[in-house]
């Protein structure tokens, strides 16, 4: 990702931070935050994960910021990002952050492409400690339906995923051993769809309303989505907006609030969004580029 060198302090928790006027028990001056990467990332590369953890840090003073490896090491951590059933994954995750003591007031949450959804999973899963805001930077929050371009360095295994995912995203093995086949959305094959993936039919409430999925979602403060608008990896990109094809064909989109998942109520996001707590932002650029500039002025305020 792009990160411009500008340092630009915004938001009343950072000012309280500087303020003798504050109280340092203020909860919503320190709220830890939890980073979730994307495929082909890692917890820790000082290019990407590292270099926001260290930016959120340099922005929020005091801030109590985990970005979550998934395995031991940053090699399994990259790894698992392609082959980790997502489920054992979010599994995972669930168990850190509740043995967690610096998260056990609550926590802020920012997933990066993938981990959008993922992080989604934690919160409607695992309500204990209560998670506050969930940021989807470039989220697939009703999955894919193509692997236009694959990001980081790994191009033999885009290549063979892109394989798998054509050949037979449904498959048993497929579904088992591949994350980007568990919320791979073929709106062709809407029974297939329905009755095989492991993870995103599932956090979707496509086989039947889970009632706890929708009250753990609906405690969130604000559900933040951005859109990339010059995306040239996630297809189709209105999913980033919780957005997607319309069934039965591959062409025409539809978005959040025109869909049955919307209409029907079934996570409780048409409550939200009258609520005011779904916030849908638009960044000009391909996916996951930003500026610091721009992440200061339009993240930041749900962070600090």
């Amino acid at each position: 990702m792009t990160l411009a060198p500008v340092r630009v302090l915004l938001g009343t928790g950072v000012l309280c931070l500087l303020s003798s006027l504050c109280s340092a028990k203020d909860p919503n001056a320190t709220v830890p935050l939890v980073i979730w990467h994307g495929m082909g990332d890692s917890c820790c590369n000082p290019l990407s994960m590292g270099y926001v953890k260290k930016m959120v840090e340099e922005e929020v003073p005091g801030i109590y910021a985990l970005s979550l490896m998934i395995g031991k090491t940053v090699i399994q951590d990259t790894q698992n990002g392609f082959f980790m059933d997502v489920n054992d994954q979010v599994a995972f995750v669930c168990d850190q952050l509740a043995n967690d003591p610096k998260l056990k007031d609550g926590y802020n949450a920012m997933g990066f492409s993938q981990g959008g959804q993922f992080l989604r999973a934690v919160a409607q899963r695992c309500p204990t400690p209560p998670m506050k805001n969930l940021i989807s930077v470039g989220g697939q929050h009703q999955g894919v339906y193509g692997l236009p371009r694959c990001p980081g360095e790994s191009h033999h295994i885009c290549d063979w995923i892109r394989k798998m995912l054509n050949s037979g995203a449904y498959s048993d093995f497929v579904q088992k051993h591949l994350v980007q086949a568990q919320y791979w959305h073929d709106p062709l094959n809407d029974d297939l769809y329905k009755q095989h993936s492991l993870f995103l039919a599932d956090i979707n409430q496509e086989r039947g309303v889970n009632e706890t999925y929708k009250k753990n979602l609906m405690a969130l403060e604000k559900f933040v989505m951005v859109k990339f608008l010059k995306d040239s990896v996630v297809d189709p990109v209105v999913t980033e907006w919780f957005g997607f094809l319309k069934q039965g064909q591959a062409e025409e989109t539809e978005t959040l609030q025109e869909s049955a998942l919307y209409k029907q109520d079934l996570l409780g996001l048409g409550e939200m969004d009258k609520a005011g707590k779904l916030v849908f932002l638009e960044c000009d650029g391909d996916h996951l580029q930003f500026t610091r500039e721009w992440f200061t002025a339009k993240l930041l305020p749900f962070i600090s």
